[in-house]
């Protein structure tokens, strides 16, 4: 009696214990989900995704969700999209908003956006909902001289077909500011753009800035603008004075050279009138050996001196107005 009912508690334990593992294995309410909301997920596909560790519960209730939506989409490409890194929940929200909004967009596109790192549900409420992007104060000049200080909002919606390889808003952005900047550096007055900013929406929608980006640009705002310096007239008064420094440069090189002319010449003319020292002092020694050996007369000799002195003087006062010494030799 003892035995058999030990019996019967193991047969009622392996029954349990199959039953668990059934359950912890197979996911029977999620595919009883499944069925009952029409998505084709078979057991085997669950039993297949808890052996290769996707969770069966995230597959199963995105399935549901893109079949009451309306969506033909496969298991498959939700456990493929998956195991490549992506996120299926925001992959099929995506597709649902853009299919209630009429916007062209299928699952393979979706899933390279999400997959490129982009927020594709993000991406879908912005083709839907426009959003403003605000420019940093630029300064611009027009052919006046006058500067605008201007800031700018940027009306954009996402491109769908643009967000796998196009640009970010920065590029966007910066793009305006360089278009904001050359139009105002073409007009001739700061006037012209005062009376039409328009010219600034104008010169963007003709240019295309959003090309290559993953927004479409629908307007530019002006949202401030200031009247600031008068860049032509600082240029202008700048320029003279390096001018002036210029020729304050060029006229102190000119006195200097002058300078050192006059200085050269000065001592040339030292030089020869050592020169000519020399050779006074050498024919008055010769004068005085004449007059000593009695070739020369006093009279000649002291009349000869008296011309000299004479010639030195009338040499200083016409050289610089002062009376050179006279060199005299007594006898």
């Amino acid at each position: 009696m003892g035995s058999e009912l030990w019996m019967v508690f193991l047969v009622i334990g392996a029954i349990v214990l199959i039953i668990w593992l059934l359950f912890a294995i197979i996911p029977i309410t999620l595919w009883i989900s499944a069925v009952v909301s029409r998505a084709k997920i078979s057991i085997l596909s669950l039993i297949s995704m808890r052996l290769r560790n996707i969770p069966p519960a995230m597959i199963v209730n995105t399935q549901i969700k893109a079949v009451k939506a309306g969506l033909s989409l496969s298991a498959s490409k939700l456990e493929a999209h998956y195991l490549a890194g992506g996120n299926t929940d925001r992959v099929i929200n995506a597709l649902i908003a853009a299919q209630r909004a009429n916007i062209p967009l299928n699952f393979e596109h979706a899933a390279a956006i999400d997959l490129a790192g982009r927020d594709v549900f993000e991406a879908v409420s912005m083709s839907i909902s426009p959003i403003v992007l605000e420019s940093p104060v630029i300064s611009a000049i027009a052919k006046n001289g006058i500067e605008l200080i201007i800031k700018a909002k940027i009306t954009v919606k996402a491109n769908i077909n643009g967000f796998i390889g196009g640009a970010g808003e920065p590029t966007v952005i910066a793009r305006v500011c360089e278009c904001m900047s050359s139009t105002i550096g073409s007009l001739e007055s700061h006037e012209d753009f005062l009376e039409n900013p328009d010219l600034i929406s104008q010169s963007v929608l003709e240019r295309g800035l959003a090309a290559g980006t993953a927004f479409d640009i629908l307007s530019i705002d002006i949202a401030d603008v200031d009247v600031g310096r008068n860049i032509g007239a600082q240029l202008q008064a700048d320029q003279a004075a390096a001018e002036k420094q210029i020729s304050q440069a060029k006229a102190e090189e000119r006195r200097a050279i002058a300078a050192a002319v006059e200085q050269e010449r000065r001592s040339k003319v030292q030089e020869i009138r050592l020169k000519v020292v020399e050779i006074e002092a050498e024919v008055q020694k010769a004068m005085v050996k004449a007059l000593r050996e009695g070739k020369l007369g006093v009279i000649d000799y002291y009349n000869m001196m008296s011309a000299v002195s004479n010639k030195q003087i009338r040499s200083s006062i016409d050289d610089s107005g002062e009376k050179e010494p006279v060199i005299t030799v007594q006898g």
